[in-house]
């Protein structure tokens, strides 16, 4: 199983980074964990396409991991021709987000239904709308999901995928709790998004400010890598984004607490496990 970053931005603009989005790849089941800016281009690069995706989980709805889900919906309208739906699958809220997404590409829509004989009927999205504690499989990928802690956000979930004996915990945006604990325990790899705490204690900003409430730090990722035995530490969607020249020290303030691997993410970084 071939876990794919493909995209470790946040809600700040990064030329390098594209938004929060992670594709799991098992097999020829293809399953793309949230979708932010730019990650159907990102797709392409990791050798996937909408077409080819069996599902889209969602971990909650703000806007930086959902905004280019209706990029996903057209693309992979236009590309099966309709003929194929597209599986979505999230938190209580989905449906209407996803039927509201759906309303607004109505022009463009009907644009290419005008144009294109194979197209007679909108996108095809079937939602399901998960609780905490739900377990179903996409193809041959087991999938549990959990409650993460993001208030004001509600509901949040995060994934445990499971495929041939190897497992990833893919948990979004969350303090430390114990639904993430429950995803990532034994797991070969335990994706988490972080910020650095001292870096945004500094910026005089209310609104960055705000974000220490409801995002795990470096240190809490590693506690918890730790906590639960995960064997790999995979950092995205990190704020303030760090340099190349600044990964050395991420990975010396994670390996405090975590004696495992800690892999800090960029665009199109693959992990297999």
């Amino acid at each position: 199983m071939d876990i794919v970053l493909t995209g470790t931005g946040s809600p700040l603009p990064d030329p390098l980074r594209a938004g929060p989005s992670t594709l799991v790849k098992a097999g020829d089941t293809h399953v793309l964990v949230d979708a932010g800016r730019g990650v159907v281009m990102r797709l392409a690069g990791a050798g996937s396409l909408p077409a080819f995706l069996s599902g889209v989980l969602i971990t909650h709805l703000h806007s930086d991991h959902v905004c280019a889900l209706n990029d996903v919906i057209t693309t992979h309208w236009v590309m099966t021709q309709g003929n194929v739906p597209l599986k979505v699958y999230g938190p209580v809220g989905t449906a209407q987000f996803v039927e509201r997404q759906v309303h607004a590409l109505e022009p463009d829509i009907g644009y290419r239904i005008a144009h294109h004989d194979v197209l007679t009927s909108p996108p095809n999205v079937e939602v399901t709308e998960l609780e905490p504690g739900d377990s179903f499989s996409i193809n041959d990928v087991q999938v549990t999901t959990a409650a993460t802690e993001h208030a004001p956000v509600r509901p949040t979930i995060g994934f445990r995928l499971e495929h041939e004996g190897s497992t990833a915990a893919l948990v979004g945006d969350t303090i430390p709790c114990d639904g993430v604990d429950e995803l990532a325990s034994g797991a070969d790899v335990y994706v988490q998004t972080v910020i650095r705490r001292d870096a945004v204690e500094a910026i005089p900003n209310p609104m960055m400010q705000d974000i220490l409430d409801y995002h795990s730090g470096v240190v809490d990722a590693a506690q918890t890598a730790a906590r639960v035995g995960a064997k790999r530490l995979a950092l995205t969607h990190m704020v303030p984004a760090p340099s190349p020249e600044q990964y050395s020290e991420w990975i010396a303030r994670a390996g405090e607490h975590f004696d495992g691997e800690v892999l800090i993410g960029d665009d199109l970084m693959t992990i297999t496990v």
